[in-house]
């Protein structure tokens, strides 16, 4: 499998976004690149620089979170990477992980703050979300009663995610463990939103992935809060009832449907120039309004 057209041994899997490679027994290689998904395609266009963003916060969400809960992190730093990565180092600088093999919980853990997206499409059809209930009369982008716990399946390639009951988690991995993941999604929610409101930021939504190591404890993996896993808003802009602006690839999804002539039912087109510099701008903007930190490409 290459990354940057370089062949790294070991590969296991590849996403829409990530290359995943076995190092050693216990240990593999997460590497983000430029790609960027929508609608469950792949797009033909890259974002420069989108993976070094991704790779960059969820380093940044993990050391936030630390004391929330543990993570599968090893090292980021390629120059601690073991040797057989040394031919590939430049490649993999500043958008790859070195982590802890897990063996990941099957279920998509999902925390809603807002109402917006497939929440808000089976609230409008249902009035609830994955079982909770929820008030009449709620418009997109409406804030939550409270933050709530909407997993979803684990989808194939090309497949959609769909949402699913708290039951239907605990018929797949037992009460226990669907008890244990929920509260560790509202608990890492929580702590983001209380830190990204700081900053002027709103965490509308947020997917995470959780695992076992090998001590049996359920740890974080994947990637963290960033603009592929999670709907940011910027706060001063927030109006519900309308769509909200945003720092994420809802950018790339309305110019899909509004302004490319895309029927849906064939591979997507490739991005303008335009839309790739301006969803570039977005996901460093967020990183940068997170962190504090200005976004300096490897």
């Amino acid at each position: 499998m290459t990354v940057e057209g370089v062949t790294i041994p070991g590969h296991l899997h590849s996403g829409k976004v990530r290359d995943l490679y076995a190092v050693g027994d216990d240990l593999v290689l997460m590497v983000a690149s430029d790609r960027i998904s929508a609608f469950d395609y792949i797009l033909p266009t890259e974002i420069p620089d989108k993976g070094a963003v991704l790779t960059a916060l969820t380093l940044w969400w993990f050391e936030q979170l630390a004391d929330v809960v543990p993570n599968h992190l090893v090292t980021a730093s390629v120059d601690d990477y073991p040797a057989e990565l040394a031919p590939y180092a430049e490649e993999l600088r500043g958008r790859s992980m070195l982590c802890r093999r897990l063996e990941m919980a099957p279920v998509e853990c999902v925390a809603r703050g807002y109402l917006t997206g497939s929440g808000y499409t089976d609230y409008v059809a249902t009035g609830a979300i994955c079982g909770h209930v929820l008030p009449s009369g709620m418009q997109d982008g409406d804030r939550l009663p409270a933050p709530i716990f909407t997993p979803a399946t684990k989808a194939e390639m090309g497949e959609h995610d769909e949402n699913v009951s708290r039951e239907q988690v605990a018929a797949t991995v037992g009460p226990a463990v669907a008890a244990e993941l929920e509260q560790l999604t509202l608990a890492v929610y929580a702590r983001a939103a209380t830190l990204a409101e700081a900053k002027g930021v709103i965490v509308a939504d947020t997917k995470l992935e959780f695992g076992r190591d090998r001590a049996g404890t359920l740890v974080l993996g994947d990637e963290v809060l960033t603009p592929d896993s999670s709907r940011f808003w910027p706060a001063d802009g927030w109006l519900p009832g309308q769509p909200q602006p945003s720092f994420d690839k809802q950018y790339v999804r309305n110019w899909l449907l509004h302004e490319s002539g895309w029927d849906r039912n064939s591979p997507p087109p490739p991005l303008p120039d335009d839309v790739v510099a301006q969803t570039r701008a977005r996901y460093v903007d967020a990183y940068e309004r997170l962190t504090g930190q200005a976004f300096t490409a490897a």
